[in-house]
């Protein structure tokens, strides 16, 4: 059994593609940073720690402005 399950975590986030997209810039700043947003983790990596914040509510995707062009876009 996986925790935190995939079903509470889709309560928090809308779409598993942003889910993953959330998750692993969380857990490469957590793997370079080490700056965690929790007191205690059940997960040793740094995917599942993300996943755990995700799940407590901690973090939460960034509203995105609909007319701004990023980086990756040009």
């Amino acid at each position: 059994m996986l925790y935190p399950s995939v079903d509470k975590l889709k309560n928090r986030i809308d779409s598993k593609y942003s889910l993953v997209a959330l998750a692993s810039k969380r857990a490469r700043q957590l793997h370079e940073n080490g700056d965690e947003k929790l007191d205690s983790y059940t997960s040793v990596k740094s995917v599942g720690k993300a996943l755990e914040e995700v799940a407590a509510g901690v973090l939460v995707p960034e509203k995105q402005d609909e007319f701004a062009i990023y980086e990756d876009e040009i």
